[in-house]
């Protein structure tokens, strides 16, 4: 097979592993109050309202189990930022899930 077929099976593999994995995933279960309370450090640079200012991606609204992976890609150093790298490697789990339910429940300002 040539080598462009070859990686496109080999991430739809990985794809379709993946969107299972996701699909088969239990609810977040985390305490939104705290979640609330944590948000501060977050806030700073994202913006409550879901705008993007300045290249910072908006967080407001999004599912809590995406939350949740992008925290975690970040703490164990998948995703490059160094300031996303910090500011994860802080938060536990419980924390992690906190603020991803409550990030959920906040709906963008449109």
């Amino acid at each position: 097979m040539p080598a462009p077929l070859l990686f496109s099976l080999g991430a739809a593999a990985a794809l379709a592993l993946f969107g299972s994995a996701v699909w088969a995933s239990t609810k977040v279960k985390g305490d939104r109050a705290f979640g609330e309370y944590l948000s501060s450090e977050c806030v700073t640079c994202h913006q409550i309202s879901g705008r993007v200012v300045g290249g910072v991606p908006a967080i407001v609204g999004i599912e809590a189990e995406s939350f949740v992976a992008l925290m975690e890609s970040y703490k164990n150093k998948v995703r490059e930022n160094q300031v996303m790298q910090t500011i994860a490697s802080k938060f536990n789990d419980e924390e992690i899930a906190a603020l991803a339910v409550y990030f959920e429940s906040v709906k963008p300002k449109r």
